[in-house]
C-alpha cells in the first residue's frame, strides 16, 4: 500500500509542476519576463505561490525551467565557407531583436544556476553541432564555439541588456561587417 501512495504522490508532484510550467510559459510569452509574476502563475496554474517557490526556488528558476529557445540555427553546409560568419551574426542579430526571451535567458544565466545551466544546455545542444559543420579540427570544436558564443553573447549583454549607446547606435550591417570576421575566423581559421 505504501508504494502506491508515493506512486499518487508523484503523480500529484508530476501534474502539480506541469501545471505551473504551463501557465509560465503562457505568462511569460503574453506579459514577458519583467512583468510576468510568480502570484499571477500560481493563479493562472490554480495553486499557492508558495508551491511555485517549492518547486522552482525563484523567478529565475522558474523561467529556466519554462523557456524552451530553438535558435533556428542555420545549417552551415548550405553556406559558403567563407560567408560562415557574417550568416551566423546576421542570424543572431534577427533572434535577440525578434525574441525579448532571449535578453531574459541571458540575464537570468548570469545570475541564476538553473538560467546558467539553460544556456549551457542550449550551448550543447545547438551551437556546438553548428560549430562542427564549419571547423576543420574536430577537437577543436568546443573551444572554437565557446569563442563564438564569447562574441555573441557579449553584443547581447552591450546591446540588449546593457543598452551601451555606441553598441545600440550600430547598425545591423555594421554589427555584421565588424563581427562576422571574428567568428568566422573562430570557426574556420588555422588554429593559432
Amino acid at each position: 500500500m505504501k508504494g502506491s501512495t508515493h506512486t499518487s504522490q508523484n503523480r500529484r508532484s508530476d501534474a502539480t509542476r506541469t501545471a505551473i510550467l504551463g501557465a509560465a510559459r503562457e505568462r511569460f510569452a503574453s506579459d514577458g519576463y519583467e512583468r510576468a509574476t510568480i502570484r499571477a502563475i500560481a493563479r493562472d496554474a490554480r495553486i499557492d505561490p508558495s508551491m511555485v517557490m517549492r518547486y522552482f526556488g525563484s523567478k529565475e528558476g522558474l523561467f529556466a525551467a519554462a523557456v524552451t529557445l530553438d535558435l533556428h540555427l542555420p545549417d552551415l553546409g548550405q553556406v559558403p565557407r567563407d560567408e560562415v560568419g557574417a550568416t551566423l551574426v546576421r542570424h543572431f542579430l534577427g533572434l535577440w531583436e525578434e525574441n525579448e526571451e532571449l535578453t531574459a535567458v541571458l540575464r537570468v544565466g548570469a545570475t541564476n544556476q538553473a538560467g546558467a545551466e539553460r544556456m549551457q544546455g542550449i550551448f550543447r545542444e545547438q551551437l556546438l553541432p553548428v560549430a562542427e559543420q564549419a571547423c576543420p579540427d574536430p577537437e577543436q570544436v568546443p573551444a572554437r564555439a565557446a569563442l563564438v558564443a564569447a562574441q555573441l553573447l557579449g553584443l547581447a549583454l552591450t546591446r540588449y541588456v546593457l543598452r551601451l549607446p555606441p553598441a545600440v547606435a550600430l547598425q545591423r550591417e555594421e554589427l555584421v561587417a565588424w563581427l562576422g570576421p571574428t567568428v568566422q575566423r573562430y570557426l574556420t581559421a588555422p588554429s593559432p
